[in-house]
This record gives C-alpha cells, sequence and structure tokens, in this order.
C-alpha cells in the first residue's frame, strides 16, 4: 500500500464501524471494498465495534454501517448510510474535493480518529 503522492498528515481515512452478527454490515462488505478500489490514495479500515470495542469507548455505535471519515487527524463525517456503493462514492468524493470543508470538532471523535490512526495504521 503506497501512498507516497499525499502526506500522511492530510491522508483520507475511511472506516466503517459494524458488527459480525450484522446481515447488513455481511453485505455492505463487499460494497466497501469495491469502493476501495476506486479510490488507491484512501485508507480504508473495517473495524468490529464489539471487537475493538475499547478503542472506540465512549463512542456507542447503534446503526450500522457508521461511517467514519477524517482528512489527516480532522474528521470530517461520522454517521450512519445507507449501504449503497454509490452514497460512501458520493461522501468520499465530496470531502476529497472540499480540503477546506471544516472538520467535526467534537473532542470525542477528534480522539478516536487519532486512536484509530496510531492504533491501527501506526
Amino acid at each position: 500500500m503506497s501512498n507516497t503522492s499525499a502526506a500522511p498528515e492530510k491522508s483520507m481515512l475511511v472506516v466503517c464501524l459494524c458488527a459480525a452478527w450484522c446481515g447488513v454490515c455481511g453485505e455492505y462488505r463487499e460494497r466497501f471494498e469495491q469502493v476501495r478500489a476506486h479510490f488507491p490514495q484512501v485508507q480504508f479500515l473495517w473495524i468490529d465495534v464489539e471487537d475493538d470495542a475499547d478503542l472506540l469507548h465512549p463512542l456507542d455505535v447503534e446503526n450500522f454501517p457508521t461511517l467514519l471519515l477524517a482528512l489527516g487527524n480532522e474528521p470530517r463525517f461520522l454517521g450512519t448510510l445507507t449501504p449503497q456503493a454509490q452514497t460512501l462514492e458520493r461522501l468520499i468524493r465530496s470531502q476529497l474535493e472540499d480540503a477546506a470543508a471544516k472538520p467535526l470538532t467534537d473532542r470525542t471523535t477528534v480522539d478516536l480518529v487519532a486512536r484509530i490512526r496510531a492504533e491501527k495504521l501506526g
């Protein structure tokens, strides 16, 4: 996975927060992987909310799929998404094209991005 064109501090991160028992998540995983193929410059992670509960704490994910997008260390989106590949593609494109968009400032979300980058990509 070489991403030498983008500085790590400004790389796009797309994280799907799902659960192994969730049927919608199981179906969505294939679509998530299809979208990954269209964005080689973006880092994609699939995190099981039960397996990584300590990492996600205090975030409580209740609806699936929940997506977290960050540009560098700045969270840009955290929420549920309809489980279609086109919806995820549009969200990623909009964030890549609008680098000046205001980041989310909620401390819990900012800290979550930092923990995921350190523990999963570090």
